[in-house]
């Protein structure tokens, strides 16, 4: 398995399959490129698929700075320079999805389109509101429990018990100033709709987005650039939509792709 250096990051990537256009898969906060084991089967079967842990995560390095969208996109540059693809489908659950959409925005002739899953941008400033004392609370004690906590509200009642034994465990072998500082940047960067409505209105590329709240298909419609852009939402699934109904999801993308060929 492959590693890459860039900057001041090692980063674990696997890289498989051919085909055209490339999709590079993001996964989100406290997580692993693992996260896409339900689609990389099905995606690499007709294109070239690059999966990679982002720093502080996975079997990447672990600095001691740079949790930022900013930083992510820049380290995803990086690998993408080092491999010698120039242009993507940038895929992104979560977290990840604001790091597809800050690559989108900040170089736009890399990215063809952004596949973007239960994002974690758009939403209601108020969220601040509940979250700041969480990152108080977060800089006095070890944030593995508190974050597993927080995950676990995420989940549907579909999940199976090992998926989210799976979930709790990561966390707890996590670095706690990646779990602090990824998260504090989330927070005061594109969650909150204010700053992120304006940022993802410059991606000019299409765009498919899957929510399991409906409530937060409209504020999404309302970015997009491209009139190929597509909104699919699943009430009552969990936050790892690509994990619970992945025949559906992977049926989808690969329609979508094709009709923007």
């Amino acid at each position: 398995m492959p590693f890459a250096d860039v900057g001041d990051v090692r980063l674990f990537y696997t890289d498989e399959g051919a085909g055209d256009p490339p999709l590079l898969l993001v996964h989100g906060y406290s997580a692993d490129s693992h996260d896409w084991s339900w689609q990389l089967p099905h995606l690499v079967a007709n294109h070239r698929v690059i999966a990679v842990d982002l720093r502080g995560h996975g079997r990447s390095s672990v600095p001691q700075a740079g949790y930022t969208a900013a930083q992510f996109v820049a380290d995803l540059v990086g690998l993408l320079d080092g491999l010698s693809v120039d242009r993507v489908v940038a895929f992104g659950h979560s977290m990840g999805g604001i790091v597809a959409s800050g690559l989108a925005v900040e170089h736009p002739d890399r990215v063809a389109a952004v596949v973007a899953v239960d994002p974690a941008y758009l939403l209601p400033d108020e969220t601040a509101d509940g979250i700041r004392p969480l990152l108080d609370l977060l800089a006095e004690t070890d944030p593995a429990p508190i974050i597993q906590q927080l995950i676990g509200r995420m989940e549907s009642p579909a999940q199976p018990p090992a998926l989210r034994t799976w979930q709790l465990r990561r966390i707890a072998g996590m670095e706690g100033h990646v779990l602090r500082q990824a998260l504090e940047a989330q927070v005061t960067g594109l969650v909150l709709r204010s700053n992120s409505e304006p940022y993802l209105s410059r991606r000019a590329c299409p765009v498919l987005t899957f929510y399991a709240d409906p409530t937060r298909a409209d504020a999404e419609r309302a970015v997009f650039a491209d009139t190929r852009s597509r909104v699919v939402t699943w009430e009552g699934a969990g936050h790892w939509l690509h994990q619970e109904r992945s025949a559906e999801f992977n049926a989808l993308v690969t329609s979508w792709l094709a009709s923007l060929a």
